[in-house]
This record gives structure tokens, sequence and C-alpha cells, in this order.
């Protein structure tokens, strides 16, 4: 099976332009994240999909593969889809470009399922919440499954709500496993496999109702009855969003930067 991943990596981000080549223990972070990738024992291939000049020279000094991209696209789903479009593969790996310390493995947890369930279309990956302000946080997307692993629904609200029995607030300091139900809440963690056919499919969508409310792509293909399994992994990015973000992972890498 070809098995490409592919990492939208745009140079204009809202929060920390150019963050993709910021560089982290004197490499850009885009080479921390492509080099992780690669690492991954499933992947035919990496590609880095771009909309800019100075991430496609930055690539191509490092020895990667870079793809230009028109620069309207509104996701990195579509940015992917326009790869797609001229390559062979079989399988697609959409892989976050802002996470340098990526665990390969993760990769191949997302891929696996693939290979034992016929039928399948969509995958990604989630970890238990262990923390209180993780689970109310609407920053962190949290993620509800059936009893076969696959998405109910994805939202920033704390779901599962924590119903007890007992009228008293739940500890701070307490674990978040429910005591009935001994259930995890679980944070999706933003990585994606889809066969070719279905990612095709779903960039040719028009975004849906709840996508917009809760500003979260995936549930596009939920509300248009694509199913999406989902593998709990014991792994829990640092994405780089902020320059706090950024100075955290120079440190954790050995390098100021």
């Amino acid at each position: 099976m070809n098995i490409v991943g592919i990492i939208p990596a745009r140079y204009a981000s809202s929060r920390l332009p150019g963050k993709v080549l910021a560089e982290i223990a004197g490499k850009p972070m885009v080479q921390h994240v492509y080099e992780q990738a690669r690492q991954a024992r499933c992947l035919s291939e990496v590609i880095v999909a771009t909309d800019d000049d100075r991430v496609c020279r930055a690539v191509a000094d490092f020895g990667g593969r870079a793809e230009m991209t028109s620069p309207y696209h509104q996701s990195g789903t579509d940015r992917l889809a326009e790869v797609v479009s001229r390559i062979e593969a079989d399988l697609i790996v959409n892989i976050q470009g802002d996470e340098p310390l990526l665990d390969p493995s993760v990769i191949e947890a997302a891929v696996a399922p693939f290979f034992s369930e016929p039928g399948l279309r969509m995958s990604t990956v989630a970890t238990p919440i262990r923390e209180l302000a993780e689970h109310l946080s609407d920053s962190v997307v949290k993620v509800v499954l059936d009893r076969k692993g696959f998405a109910l629904y994805f939202s920033r609200c704390p779901i599962p709500y924590f119903r007890l029995d007992s009228p008293s607030p739940w500890p701070q300091e307490s674990r978040r496993q429910h005591p009935a139900s001994q259930l995890w809440p679980l944070k999706h963690i933003g990585l994606y496999v889809y066969t070719r056919d279905t990612l095709m499919w779903f960039a040719s969508l028009e975004p849906t109702p709840l996508e917009k409310t809760e500003k979260l792509e995936q549930l596009r293909a939920l509300e248009n009855g694509c199913p999406i399994r989902v593998v709990t992994v014991d792994y829990s990015p640092i994405g780089v969003d902020t320059p706090e973000d950024l100075e955290r992972v120079r440190k954790l890498l050995g390098g100021e930067g």
C-alpha cells in the first residue's frame, strides 16, 4: 500500500507568522516535523505542501520534497487535496506542521486500522485527558466514541459531561476518570489518515453547520455520514502556536533558536 504523509506548511500564521521556518536547535521547525515523520515505517514518502517560496526553498535545502500550492486555500485539507490530485497514493496522512516533537509511532497507530478493518475511510487519534483544566478548556478539542472506536462527536465543550451521584464539586486535584463508568475524557489530536477517494470527496464538500459552529473541520465528515475511526494513544503533542510555545520547544530540543 502506498501511504504518503503530507505536511501542510502555510507561512502566514495569524498568531506566529513564519512559524514553520522558526529556528529550533539549528533547524527550521518544518525540518523537525519532516524528519520525525520520515521515521514512521508505514510511510512511503513525506511531502511538504506550502504556498510560499521561502518554505519551498527551506525544504529543498535540507533535502526534502515540497509541493507548491495555491495561496487561496481555506484549510490544510484543501492544500492536501491539491497535492494529492497530482500524485499516486492509496492513503494520505495529514501531519500538522507545528509539532516538531511529533512521535512517529502515532502515525503508525493511526494507519494501523486500515490493514485490519475493511472499508475504513478515515482515522484520527486521541489521548486520555488527565487534568481538569484540559477537560474544561475550549482550546482543547474533545471526542466521544462509540463501542467500536468510531467518533460520535467532536467538541470544544467538556464532553462527556461528568454527572456525579454526589452533589459535591469534582476535586481539582483528582484524576479525570469518571468514578462510576471508569471512562476517561479524550483529547483529540489533529492527525488524520484518509483514503485517496475520501480526501478528495471531503475537500469537495461545503463547510457544514456544526463545523462552522464549533470551528472544527472534522465535523464536516461526520455531518456527511463518513465514519471516523479514532485510535487512542498515550501521547499528548506539544504544538507551537505562540512565542511562548516556541521557546518551550526550543528548550526541550536543546537549542535557544
